[in-house]
């Protein structure tokens, strides 16, 4: 028996198709999709959410030191000028030496970071930014549903589609 349906499509089809609807689902946080699709994609979602729930506290936070570049008013870098040894003048970038607090995933949550970017894309918003979906899983969707045990997701069915008659639904999160 296989792990997931066959949806009809080749290994490396299938898989692309079932990472692009996850992250969909993800950013928009609602989808329409075949039943068939809906389901698995239900499936994936749900034990990423729960991966992201069980992991989303377990980092520590520590102090490092962090090597800055000064800048004036303007935001342009200062500058020294050198002279090398034979007598040639070069621009050096000022720096300055700051500490602050970063939080570091501890190793179960990096691997949990790391099995769910196996199963979404990092997609970009109109304006060409990145969405980093692995920062959202673990800061926005999985503080929302902390108490709850399961069922994240919602299938609503909507009918057959015009063209194929297959079973249309909107797979949305609670």
């Amino acid at each position: 028996m296989p792990g997931q349906r066959k949806l009809g499509r080749a290994t490396d089809q299938r898989k692309a198709i079932l990472k692009n609807l996850t992250t969909a689902l993800f950013v928009s946080g609602r989808i329409e999709t075949t039943e068939a699709r809906a389901k698995e994609v239900k499936s994936i979602a749900e034990k990423l959410i729960t991966l992201a729930i069980k992991e989303a506290d377990n980092f520590t936070s520590k102090q490092i030191k962090v090597s800055a570049a000064k800048v004036d008013g303007k935001g342009k870098k200062l500058t020294d000028t050198k002279t090398s040894k034979n007598g040639k003048k070069y621009f050096v970038v000022d720096r300055e030496q700051k500490t602050d607090m970063v939080s570091v995933d501890n190793a179960s949550r990096l691997h949990a970071r790391r099995l769910i970017m196996n199963w979404v894309y990092r997609p970009t918003t109109a304006d060409g930014e990145n969405i980093n979906i692995t920062d959202k899983l673990f800061d926005e969707i999985a503080p929302k549903y902390k108490d709850k045990k399961g069922g994240y997701t919602r299938i609503y069915k909507l009918g057959p589609r015009r063209g194929d008659a297959a079973e249309m639904v909107i797979l949305e999160l609670v």
